[in-house]
């Protein structure tokens, strides 16, 4: 009983922590939109883009609740080993999503007060938003590939 406890508050980390740091980053990006659009409310668009940007990290841990709840489902009985391992995914991939997604949040905010000043950074905005990303995406495969050893 303990090993599904274990794997549960994985899991449920795993989706909350990720879940709550999209939701301060999209925040972050909608509150920065706002301002902007006072001075240059053509570019909503672009805003509007870039103020999604954080949710993606919410998505890897609803999409890291699928696999680990498939294989724990897969599995039946879990030993405690295999119930900490799901643990520790969780914690990973919700620890990295919700402090990425914040600090995307940041630099797509930083963006958009670009933008709205008159600069033209959107793609380059794009492209140094991805680098907090990259480390949710990371979190995902390396919980993936512990529940692929479990």
């Amino acid at each position: 009983m303990i090993a599904v406890i274990l794997a549960y508050i994985g899991i449920g980390l795993m989706i909350g922590l990720a879940g709550v740091g999209s939701a301060i980053g999209v925040s972050t990006g909608g509150k920065t939109t706002i301002g902007a659009l006072k001075k240059k409310p053509d570019a909503f668009g672009n805003y509007l883009l870039l103020s999604a940007l954080p949710g993606s990290q919410g998505l890897y841990g609803f999409a890291g609740f699928f696999v680990m709840n498939g294989k724990i489902q897969e599995l039946g009985e879990l030993t405690v080993y295999q119930g900490a391992a799901v643990l520790a995914a969780g914690l990973a991939l919700g620890l990295v999503g919700l402090f990425s997604a914040i600090k995307q949040g940041e630099v797509v905010a930083y963006g958009i007060e670009g933008i709205a000043s008159g600069h033209d950074v959107f793609g380059k905005t794009m492209v140094l938003a991805v680098f907090p990303e990259l480390y949710a995406i990371i979190a995902f495969a390396a919980a993936f590939l512990i529940s692929a050893g479990l």
